[in-house]
């Protein structure tokens, strides 16, 4: 594998471990199968594409994390206040993002930023170290935040919400805040993802729930204790294994359809074989 490819996997890898960071606070921290996943991303995409085709692509990044948070919100409202189940909620709000990303694409399937200056235009053969210091920057924070006071409120509640209102503590409250972050951390993702490859097209963010979950089960299996640090740098490490396990797959020819069969694979595998020795441990 040439070594272009080796850096292309790591910069995707290092984007895309965000959308692991959102995951490992939705899914492992709040105990929350967030599907709003793809639609935020896509929502991510399409802010900053459009803001950076504005002339603002600084700008497109904390704009992008709002919309996200937004979404993030409107999920948790759902689960809380409507008392829909979080899966339903998540697919609601996936479903009607479809429509809110084609209207901030200006109801175009795609934008291009070919001829657009973007955050990585002063990085020019430096991507992979501004990608990188994005990455760091957020998974620090994730591990501050999850350290205050408000972040083990939100902890607490993944593990037994009936303790947590029982001190008296307002769940829908950890539960909202903590979807609103996991999302803005997913559109970050993508607003990043968009402006490194120039371009934003609705269907970038189909799957990305399968990635991010396989990126973050392979993590623990690399890193299987630890603190929360060791979570985060799990997951990061994880995010760059699975992006070089699908660079191998391009380099052995196989069709760009057959990624997604890869991915279902990879998620299955990383399940399974930890699964597999933990019951014969038992044995």
């Amino acid at each position: 594998m040439s070594t272009a490819a080796i850096l292309n996997a790591l910069e995707l890898g290092i984007i895309y471990a965000l959308v692991a960071f959102a995951l490992y606070l939705s899914f492992r921290v709040l105990n929350i199968a967030d599907m709003t996943t793809d639609g935020s991303f896509t929502l991510g995409c399409a802010v900053s594409a459009t803001m950076a085709v504005a002339g603002h692509p600084y700008l497109a990044i904390p704009a992008a994390m709002a919309a996200g948070a937004c979404a993030g919100t409107v999920t948790a409202l759902l689960q809380t206040k409507c008392k829909i189940p979080s899966i339903l909620a998540g697919i609601i709000t996936n479903t009607g993002l479809y429509s809110v990303n084609l209207a901030v694409m200006g109801f175009s399937s795609n934008v291009s930023m070919l001829r657009t200056a973007t955050i990585f235009t002063p990085f020019m053969g430096r991507k992979l170290l501004l990608a990188l210091m994005i990455t760091l920057i957020a998974g620090v924070f994730l591990v501050v935040f999850l350290s205050t006071r408000l972040g083990l409120s939100i902890r607490a509640t993944g593990d037994n919400p009936d303790m947590v209102r029982a001190s008296s503590i307002n769940t829908a409250v950890t539960i909202t805040i903590g979807l609103a972050v996991a999302n803005a951390m997913t559109a970050l993702s993508g607003a990043v993802l968009a402006q490194y490859q120039r371009t934003a097209d609705i269907s970038m963010g189909t799957g990305m729930v399968i990635i991010g979950l396989a990126s973050l089960i392979m993590g623990e299996t690399i890193l299987r204790k630890g603190k929360i640090a060791m979570k985060v740098l799990g997951a990061l490490l994880g995010c760059i294994l699975y992006r070089l396990i699908i660079a191998v797959a391009l380099r052995l020819d196989l069709p760009s359809e057959c990624l997604k069969l890869v991915s279902a694979v990879i998620v299955a595998v990383a399940i399974a074989v930890p699964a597999m020795k933990k019951s014969k441990g038992g044995a």
